[in-house]
């Protein structure tokens, strides 16, 4: 989940601001499905999870959602129950849920400090598998939500001090992984790579972790190789292995040729360590005018690297919306584009459909083992909120959990998108 943190990489990709013009002016239509705009009836829609199992030529092949709690309840639950095989917790397997804060303080009264506070993902795993649906987990570590015990310490004694943080980061990786011991998969790392293209320090240096670490002049990138180290330990602890359980490390706008040349750098730097590292998370928000071709790159390169990396497709949307770059940074209407309403034009849900089936043809490669959207329906969506106020429609099934022409487009390639 990337709440705000597209805003420097998306100002950097040069075909946001080439996309083309809106779809505004355009006749609007539903964006339901059940028959609505041609579509076929949602009864008829065949699940999920089969159809791109059979695409990728493999069976359980895990096809994701993220979802909070209101998505065990009502249509979401039912979207859950036929469609997906896979669900990633939006927020509440993140370091600030799980252990907001330090251990042995006396913290609130609703959650003892001494005891970390598993009850909400513990309610997302609980509901996965006795509905035989797979878990991924996200995330062990993410700047956006470190509380601020990790880092306490006296600076003074660098040394003592960074032996202190890395004693807490290991501790609530083990503690964390041991109390999740059946997901097939782990987002260490979320979003350590610098936004500057082809960065002479691929890291990003304004992550708490990098700056703590960084205490005394020390390296700060050193705080990636440890969590990676103590993933694979407790990894092992618990009886996991790298083809029970991947180690990923999961960043956004890797489509971006120069962003990603900084992720591969970070997995690079893991692997002349000798730290074990099983593959690359692309979270690909993507938009109307996206470059199909870039996602292919990203995904080979990926595959050219030693080590028989795996790649997972983590955080997937597409925004009806095909904003300029400058629209990230200002975060206004404009330069972004006018919120379409409840009823968004015919021709933006048509592109959404036609690049939607494009992408799931670029992922059928071997190395894709994991596709997940970022949420499983459109009533519920981080980009109603980013990167400005505005309805948007990113995901394949409408707000009425109806199966929208993106769906259709996905999973029966002789449908002709309206």
């Amino acid at each position: 989940m990337r709440r705000l943190c597209v805003v420097i990489a998306a100002a950097l990709t040069v075909s946001l601001s080439a996309c083309g013009g809106s779809s505004q002016g355009l006749s609007p239509v539903s964006s339901g499905g059940g028959g609505s705009g041609g579509l076929p009836p949602s009864s008829s829609a065949p699940a999920l999870k089969t159809q791109i199992s059979v695409r990728m030529g493999m069976v359980g092949f895990p096809v994701g959602a993220a979802i909070a709690a209101d998505s065990l309840v009502g249509f979401a639950a039912d979207l859950l129950r036929k469609h997906y095989s896979s669900i990633t917790a939006e927020n509440a397997m993140k370091p600030d849920t799980i252990w907001p804060n330090a251990p042995g303080t006396s913290g609130s009264t609703a959650m003892p400090a001494a005891a970390p506070n598993f009850a909400p993902a513990d309610a997302l795993v609980n509901f996965a598998f006795s509905n035989d649906i797979q878990v991924r987990g996200h995330t062990l570590l993410w700047h956006r939500t470190a509380p601020d015990w990790f880092f306490a310490g006296d600076q003074s004694a660098p040394a003592n001090y960074r032996a202190a943080v890395q004693q807490r980061l290991h501790d609530y990786i083990f503690a964390v992984m041991q109390h999740f011991p059946n997901v097939y998969a782990w987002d260490v790392v979320n979003e350590v790579a610098s936004d500057t293209p082809n960065a002479a320090n691929p890291y990003r240096t304004d992550s708490p972790w990098y700056r703590a670490y960084s205490v005394g002049g020390l390296d700060g990138s050193q705080y990636v190789r440890d969590a990676f180290t103590f993933a694979a330990q407790a990894r092992n602890f618990i009886g996991r292995n790298a083809a029970s359980m991947k180690l990923m490390i999961n960043d956004y706008s890797t489509e971006n040729a120069g962003k990603r040349a900084n992720v591969l750098a970070i997995v690079r730097d893991l692997q002349t360590a000798g730290i074990p590292i099983d593959g690359v998370g692309h979270q690909f928000h993507l938009q109307l005018g996206a470059d199909v071709t870039q996602v292919t790159a990203a995904l080979a390169d990926v595959e050219a690297m030693p080590g028989n990396l795996v790649n997972h497709i983590t955080e997937l949307d597409v925004s009806i919306y095909a904003d300029p770059g400058s629209c990230y940074a200002a975060q206004t209407i404009p330069p972004c584009l006018a919120d379409y309403g409840a009823n968004p034009p015919a021709a933006a849900l048509s592109d959404q459909a036609k690049l939607y089936r494009a992408l799931f043809d670029a992922f059928e490669r071997r190395s894709v083992t994991s596709i997940t959207t970022w949420g499983i329906a459109d009533n519920h969506t981080w980009l109603n909120a980013y990167p400005v106020t505005r309805t948007n429609r990113p995901l394949l099934f409408d707000t009425a959990g109806d199966p929208k022409s993106a769906f259709w487009a996905v999973v029966d390639s002789s449908f002709v998108i309206p």
